[in-house]
């Protein structure tokens, strides 16, 4: 992955030409954090405590026939690879009547500053922080799409510089050259409308060229598949542009193993490493024991390591309880994540 300091920062000119939900879920009985504060617009949870580190709720729904996970995510917050890894064992585009999908709406939060918007790319997920006068700190956190294999989105730290409604698009000479290559005349200048993939929002950030923006092809959002600039379903980008102001902070990470505490107990959330990050795709393990030595210092939990490469083998992008602070029988430690009936092999090996 590349880095931010491989890249021309601001001060950049603006290039925009004139600045001008409800989740369907169902709490399962066992269901893992469940008392965990939650609303279920936009996404939002309160963090009364800088040591809360896992927020939102495990849970699953019987779906109708033509429930596609592109759907699905659209209407649950959710991407369209999240759902994948969480239901490995269900087709994503004909997922069969009655199927139980278990919904991943379940997050450790980045190791990363508790300010503005924070960006994980390997989770394909976007983190808003902000702070009320009532509520106190508080995250949202929507689905996103990042760039792909040959045009990956840079890691570091920047800021919103500007806002824009109804930007026009100004394809860069490489995206014209490739639509030119495919038989398709892209315009130097692209006016708002449904042939616009910006979108209705767009907010330029501090690093030359990325954008976070709507799109007018909601269908690949929580999949790598942009020129690099940071994607977002067009409701999720509307409520999120409104909220964000010029000089917002802006943490790009790329964490595919995150550990977070909850009590005393530790939880392990794996995605897959994208497959041209080799310092993840390479130490695999190593990474996660490193982080673990990070995250716990001199507390000495009692962690399951059998079941943490489970986890990392399977990566269902799912916080799993990997410590017990108290006994318990073998068969309730994945309580939360097997009462929900998740299609895992983990749930029928304990």
């Amino acid at each position: 992955m590349r880095d931010l300091r491989s890249l021309t920062l601001m001060p950049v000119r603006s290039i925009f030409s004139k600045p001008r939900y409800i989740h369907r879920v169902v709490c399962s009985t066992g269901a893992l954090l469940c008392a965990l504060p939650m609303a279920l617009m936009a996404e939002r949870f309160e963090l009364p405590s800088q040591n809360l580190e896992v927020v939102g709720l495990l849970s699953r729904i019987n779906v109708a026939f033509e429930d596609t996970f592109v759907a699905l995510g659209r209407s649950n917050g959710l991407g369209y690879e999240e759902l994948v890894a969480a239901n490995p064992k269900i087709d994503p585009w004909v997922p069969g009547a009655d199927v139980g999908i278990v919904l991943p709406n379940l997050y450790v939060l980045p190791d990363a500053p508790r300010e503005g918007i924070v960006l994980n790319l390997a989770e394909l997920r976007l983190y808003y922080y902000s702070r009320d006068e009532n509520q106190g700190l508080s995250v949202q956190t929507y689905p996103i799409s990042v760039g792909r294999i040959d045009a990956d989105t840079p890691t570091g730290s920047t800021t919103v510089v500007d806002k824009a409604r109804e930007p026009n698009w100004y394809p860069p000479d490489s995206i014209i050259a490739e639509h030119a290559e495919n038989g398709d005349v892209l315009p130097r200048i692209v006016p708002p409308g449904p042939d616009n993939p910006l979108g209705a929002h767009a907010l330029q950030l501090g690093i030359r060229g990325y954008l976070i923006h709507g799109t007018n092809r909601p269908a690949g959002i929580g999949m790598r598949v942009t020129h690099g600039c940071i994607r977002m379903q067009p409701d999720d980008i509307a409520l999120l542009f409104e909220q964000v102001s010029r000089e917002t902070p802006v943490h790009i990470v790329n964490q595919p193993y995150k550990l977070g505490w909850v009590g005393d107990n530790l939880f392990l959330e794996v995605h897959r490493a994208f497959e041209d990050d080799r310092t993840h795709v390479e130490r695999g393990m190593t990474a996660i024991v490193e982080l673990y030595v990070r995250k716990t210092g001199k507390r000495k939990p009692n962690v399951d390591w059998d079941l943490v490469r489970s986890v990392y083998e399977q990566a269902h992008g799912v916080p799993i309880r990997i410590t017990d602070s108290q006994p318990r029988k073998p068969d309730a430690r994945l309580a939360g994540w097997c009462s929900a009936k998740a299609p895992s092999d983990i749930c029928g090996t304990y």
